[in-house]
């Protein structure tokens, strides 16, 4: 059976917001709100999972990744209304 793979928005203990991908979004939200997750969200303290959209493959997912990181922050949440 294939994993699914997906890109996730979340929002830091400073209100910034972090975007990344997996294959399991409750996996890695545990591992953020561990503080054993990227640099980035160990650094700025896990707040909450805003978005996660399931993409078709792992480079889809980063495709995607790679698209969200370019806008800016509230164009962000408006990306995974698309």
């Amino acid at each position: 059976m294939k994993k699914s793979w997906f890109v996730y928005l979340l929002e830091c203990q400073d209100s910034s917001f972090y975007t990344g991908v997996t294959n399991d979004i409750d996996k890695r939200m545990k591992i953020h709100a561990e503080g054993k997750g990227s640099k980035y969200v160990r650094l700025k303290g896990f707040k909450k999972l805003l978005r996660v959209r399931e993409c078709v493959s792992r480079s889809d997912a980063q495709k995607a990744e790679c698209q969200i990181k370019k806008l800016d922050k509230w164009d962000k949440l408006d990306w995974f209304k698309i």
